[in-house]
């Protein structure tokens, strides 16, 4: 297997990148960021200490900020704003997080009540002041609506007295230090008036200066972490002051000047829900850099394998990582993964859009089940940001080992990419809290395929998509007609044990439910595809992904009559028939990636070079190599 030339993407390549980033609308959504990315200020810098690393991610957020047209405009847009994050992901972990805080929590939030009413926001899309956004508190992480902090309305001079009661309640991990320049935050606080909680609502507080931080402003540096470096802090109110307009409002909640809250709303929970709902396009944002991550990887990686020469079978022979099974096969396996990822991503941010357009015209009020729609998609995005999240770790630790050595070295772009997931799936909301939330509405909330509904197994094929699809369609309904069992034969009178009773199955569930929202939006983006040799590549692919998740079902659906014994025996050879058609096709799969050729030519291993070679010679190993896989 020769190392294929990249002077000029291959047409296959250049179908499956038009599938992969949005058709016609690929240049307005993915372009600029491509392009952003492209440019030697985004080239890897090594040996920056990490109070250097995290200022070099600011100077970069600023380069975006040129880059991204109208901020306004890109806050409200979630398809380029999910688009920042894959192209910007891969080369700087630091400033995808400033940026999804700045355009999504901080200015999105912003807009989202009353349309900014008319403030100057001149300051934040200019980036004279950074925004950052203050939730979660040092006790109150997934259980926000515990939160302790509040703003205390003063009648007296119409404003709001924000307050840390306590040491818990410290603002846990915002970018609120100095680093960057002036900062001013979205908080999140509880509004009291006369003694009366009225719910959590979001306030903007500014918190430095050119000079430091404000009065009454408490900002501690906290260690650092995993991952590229930001200055995550604990931050702390001491009786600030803010003026009336702080209060960001909407019809969730205004506050009349006699002190009297006019909501649409009728419980706190909904109103903090409202006010934080910009945290459901924070979980698209999260999966998106991730899975930028993930096919970043996964280019690298293969490219590497065809680069990377060991000694033959024949005397004098020498072959390419890459011919061997047991190494693309699992390269594939990832590739097909990630396919999934994306489809399943584009088809979520397309209907997120839908909902969100509909919200700021207010025809979602005019639909008696627009409601339900709206909290269904919300769902289904944390749904898929937890199954994301959790694939894109898999696939970049997969890719990481496949380089062997080389993968250790930061230079080589694998080794900080699992590392930086990590933050991924713990920001907006932890991945099996928000799986756990999901489960429990999904037992008795969602309705999948009956029993039976996929038809005789006799005669079916495994190499047919449909079977495949309703095999998976049957696994997860055989857990979730556990998990409603479970769930009614549990002990009375004890909540928690009953859930406890059930959350295994429940969690099986989602698993299953996840895998089959992939393989549709695989499925129906194979549809799209013109040309046939794309189409046999996305059908192939597709099959491996379906082949695969159904390894670990064989069991139940035998024994629910929804497999035969000979499907089950034929499961290994249809697998590794799949992958001997499409391994030649690695260097074709990856290329639909489109990684700009000046972020790859920077990275030695994805340009035929290696850490440690000479002038781009690749350093290579002859003894035992293939036995003992010492590559």
């Amino acid at each position: 297997m020769a190392v294929p030339a990249h002077t000029k993407t291959h047409p296959v390549a250049d179908e499956l990148a038009q599938l992969l980033f949005e058709g016609a609308d690929r240049e307005r959504v993915h372009g600029a960021w491509r392009r952003l990315v492209s440019g030697k200020e985004f080239a890897y810098r090594p040996g920056l200490p990490p109070e250097e690393r995290t200022a070099l991610s600011y100077e970069r957020l600023r380069l975006l900020n040129d880059a991204a047209g109208d901020p306004v405009e890109l806050a409200a847009d979630p398809y380029r704003l999910a688009g920042l994050h894959e192209w910007t992901g891969p080369v700087d972990g630091g400033l995808t997080t400033l940026a999804s805080i700045h355009y999504n929590l901080f200015l999105g939030s912003v807009l989202d009540h009353d349309g900014g009413r008319g403030r100057d926001l001149s300051a934040f899309t200019s980036l004279r002041r950074t925004g950052t956004f203050l939730c979660t508190e040092l006790e109150h992480g997934n259980d926000v609506a515990s939160m302790e902090t509040v703003a205390v309305f003063d009648r007296t001079t119409g404003g709001f007295h924000l307050t840390t009661p306590t040491p818990g309640a410290r603002k846990f991990m915002p970018n609120t230090s100095l680093t960057g320049g002036p900062k001013t935050a979205v908080v999140a606080a509880r509004l009291v008036v006369d003694g009366e909680d009225q719910g959590t609502f979001l306030f903007l507080t500014p918190l430095s200066d050119e000079n430091g931080h404000l009065p009454g402003v408490r900002v501690r540096l906290l260690p650092r972490r995993t991952g590229t470096p930001v200055d995550h802090c604990l931050t702390s109110f001491d009786r600030v002051w803010l003026p009336r307009e702080a209060l960001l409002e909407a019809e969730h909640g205004r506050l009349g000047a006699d002190g009297t809250l006019a909501s649409t709303l009728g419980n706190r929970r909904k109103r903090l829900l409202r006010s934080i709902n910009r945290v459901t396009m924070g979980k698209l944002c999260m999966s998106a850099g991730t899975l930028g991550m993930s096919r970043a990887a996964l280019t690298i990686a293969v490219r590497y394998s065809h680069s990377r020469l060991l000694a033959g079978p024949k005397a004098g022979e020498r072959i390419p990582l890459a011919a061997h099974r047991s190494h693309h096969g699992r390269l594939l396996h990832a590739l097909a993964t990630a396919y999934a990822m994306t489809f399943l991503h584009r088809s979520l941010v397309s209907r997120f859009a839908v909902h969100a357009d509909t919200a700021d015209t207010g025809e979602q009020g005019s639909r008696p089940s627009a409601g339900e729609d709206r909290a269904e998609v919300e769902r289904e995005v944390a749904v898929a940001k937890g199954w994301i999240t959790w694939q894109a770790r898999a696939i970049t630790t997969e890719c990481r080992e496949r380089c062997g050595a080389q993968g250790l070295f930061p230079a080589n772009g694998l080794a900080d990419l699992p590392l930086n997931i990590e933050g991924g799936i713990t920001a907006e909301g932890d991945n099996l809290v928000i799986w756990v939330k999901a489960a429990s509405e999904m037992v008795f909330g969602h309705q999948g395929v009956r029993a039976g509904e996929s038809g005789d197994p006799e005669g079916r094929e495994l190499t047919e998509l449909p079977f495949l699809r309703g095999l998976l369609a049957e696994a997860e309904r055989i857990w979730q007609d556990r998990a409603r069992t479970a769930l009614r034969e549990g002990p009375s009178g004890d909540p928690v044990g009953r859930w406890n009773a059930t959350s295994d199955a429940a969690l099986e569930m989602v698993s299953a439910h996840a895998r089959l929202q992939a393989a549709d939006a695989f499925l129906a983006a194979a549809a799209r595809t013109e040309d046939p040799r794309a189409g046999f590549l996305m059908r192939s692919l597709c099959r491996l992904f379906l082949l695969r998740q159904l390894g670990e079902h064989t069991g139940d659906l035998l024994a629910e009559g929804r497999l035969t014994p000979d499907h089950v025996r034929a499961l290994p050879k249809a697998v590794d028939t799949v992958l001997g058609e499409l391994a030649p096709h690695l260097m074709t799969l990856v290329d639909a990636f489109d990684l700009p050729a000046e972020v790859l030519s920077g990275i030695p291993i994805a340009s035929g070079g290696s850490v440690g070679g000479d002038g781009g010679e690749v350093d290579r190993e002859e003894a035992g190599v293939v036995a003992a896989g010492a590559y």
